[in-house]
């Protein structure tokens, strides 16, 4: 199956050896154009397509998917490849480094730096639904926001820093994804860890389903009915 010697190794791969895989989804003119350019100046693919063996002699494209389709449309006969291993994540990151898909970054961990760019390059696209959003004051209520406990996205349209369900909160999805953290273990005898939660500021920044779920932990009667205000009231106590 796999010749590990030939991983890393730039091959002349016959056009008939190489499956497109995913392919690509670039405008059929900028293949064409691109192709004709390519035939005009010597039909040589400077820029290697990457691929990984999936069989004898047979390979598919996990990276530059465009540049194949240019080989293809361009009649080739064979196309020079980069011979990449057959992981998950190695396509992963070969898709990411051809930029065929968007990195994205662990808000539950992220460093505020991180999140401010991110934040920034959201903001800075042409006709994004967070232009309005101040970035300096969204990066600093998102950072200091307990995400480390979020399992969605949700929780930021509480921070009152600009972003509302809808438009804005489905576009931090092209950037964000989250691991949470089990909430702190709590019960009626033992306080909440200081640790994680702090006092009731940082209480606040949490959703009232997760002050509800503390509060069914620690046995406070009828917390189904608090309000958001009264469940930190009696969770800072």
């Amino acid at each position: 199956m796999s010749n590990l010697s030939d991983i890393g190794n730039l091959m002349h791969l016959y056009m008939h050896e190489v499956n497109p895989g995913e392919g690509t989804d670039v405008p059929d003119f900028l293949i064409t154009a691109t192709a004709k350019t390519l035939n005009a100046l010597g039909g040589r693919n400077w820029v290697p397509v990457i691929v990984k063996e999936i069989g004898e002699d047979q390979y598919e494209v996990i990276g530059n998917s465009f540049i194949y389709a240019v080989a293809e449309a361009a009649g080739l006969e064979k196309v020079w490849c980069i011979i990449a291993d057959s992981s998950d994540e190695t396509t992963q990151l070969t898709k990411v480094l051809s930029g065929e898909i968007k990195p994205k970054i662990n808000l539950s961990t992220a460093t505020r730096d991180e999140i401010k760019a991110a934040l920034q390059y959201l903001i800075e696209k042409p006709n994004s639904a967070l232009k309005s959003v101040k970035l300096l004051i969204a990066t600093d209520r998102i950072d200091e926001a307990p995400r480390q406990y979020w399992k969605t996205l949700e929780p930021i349209t509480t921070l009152k820093c600009g972003i509302s369900k809808g438009l804005k909160l489905n576009a931090l999805k092209e950037v964000f994804y989250l691991t949470p953290q089990p909430m702190p273990e709590v019960s009626k005898d033992s306080p909440i860890k200081e640790s994680t939660i702090k006092d009731s500021t940082e209480l606040n920044r949490l959703t009232a389903a997760e002050l509800k779920n503390m509060a069914k932990e620690r046995g406070i009667a009828g917390y189904s009915k608090k309000k958001k205000s009264e469940l930190v009231k009696l969770l800072s106590e």
